[in-house]
């Protein structure tokens, strides 16, 4: 049996967009009921992928504009109707992959819009797997590249079933059309990307700059450790940075300073984490406030006084003891 997380506030992928609550700000809770996420039904056979019947898009053609979308003309399909409108050239999407997407959604009878992240400027970042997104998402963008953008008509078998969505004026009968815009992918081999930063600091731990998926190797010095924070790129990425109200798509290593011994790692566990900084706070105080103010892309070191952490009071049966400073290097992938 694998031991619960001693870091993450909730599961890897458990933080999906209608489950993040309080830790969204305003403008994007109206979504919250309109959203891709999984509705409460149980699992539907595997589709049928067919090329259509799909609405046209009649304007917002270019990749990451927001679409107008014709109404549905005539039956939809009772398969899933799947098209690559725009082919991407990026990573091939797989089931359990996460995805930074933009996307509108509308009903095929009526055209209208019931959903759309154009708007707020703020890409979904959702989890392909069964539980956290619809199966319609799940089977229709596995196979397709990041950067495409994709078109597909979703039969309420692999949308929200019979009950629909009553709080988004979806009917259990209504076919949904989606327009969606894959922005990026990851997976548990994905790395930062970020330039590398000299390390010259001896007294701190150093560590590795490999992209490849691979844990970084992560070399703790012989000196004392800090009795402050640290927080310093290791490889320096170009995105957005992180907001403290944000949640993080991330790949990270965490080892104790005194010992060197490793406590835990995605790499290890062979899956993303994902964690609102909000909730960190209660966590491991420190490793969200270092996450804090660095850009999406880059590997961060982190190294965590025990009164930031878990002090006196360590996770039991573990290489965390009574006043272990932490040492965490963490590859911020994405943000929410």
């Amino acid at each position: 049996m694998r031991r619960r997380s001693l870091l993450i506030a909730l599961p890897a992928g458990m933080v999906t967009l209608a489950a993040c609550g309080d830790d969204k700000d305003d403008s994007s809770k109206a979504s919250d009921s309109a959203s891709p996420s999984a509705a409460a039904t149980s699992a539907a056979p595997a589709p049928k992928i067919v090329d259509g019947p799909l609405p046209a898009i009649t304007a917002g053609t270019k990749f990451g504009e927001k679409p107008t979308v014709a109404k549905g003309s005539g039956d939809p399909s009772k398969d899933l109707a799947v098209r690559t409108v725009i082919a991407g050239s990026g990573q091939t999407m797989a089931e359990n992959d996460f995805v930074v997407a933009n996307y509108l959604g509308q009903i095929w009878a009526t055209g209208k819009s019931f959903d759309n992240s154009y708007d707020s400027k703020k890409p979904l970042l959702i989890q392909l797997t069964q539980g956290r997104v619809i199966d319609g998402w799940r089977y229709g963008l596995t196979g397709r590249k990041a950067g495409s953008r994709v078109e597909m008509a979703i039969p309420p078998t692999w949308g929200y079933g019979p009950q629909g969505n009553a709080d988004a004026g979806i009917k259990g009968t209504d076919t949904l059309v989606f327009v969606i815009d894959v922005e990026e992918a990851f997976n548990a081999k994905s790395s930062a990307k970020g330039k590398a930063v000299a390390q010259d600091n001896v007294d701190l731990p150093r560590i590795g700059t490999n992209t490849d998926g691979k844990a970084p190797s992560v070399t703790v010095p012989e000196s004392d450790a800090p009795t402050k924070l640290v927080s310093a790129y290791v490889l320096e990425g170009d995105g957005a940075e992180v907001k403290a109200e944000q949640t993080v798509l991330c790949q990270f290593k965490g080892v104790v300073w005194d010992s060197g011994k490793e406590f835990e790692s995605t790499y290890q566990q062979g899956q993303l984490s994902q964690f609102a900084l909000p909730q960190m706070q209660q966590v491991v105080k420190g490793l969200a406030q270092g996450l804090t103010g660095k850009k999406v892309g880059s590997r961060v070191l982190v190294v965590v006084p025990p009164d930031l952490a878990y002090g006196d009071t360590p996770p039991s049966g573990g290489v965390i003891k009574k006043g272990s400073t932490l040492v965490f290097s963490v590859d911020i992938l994405a943000t929410m």
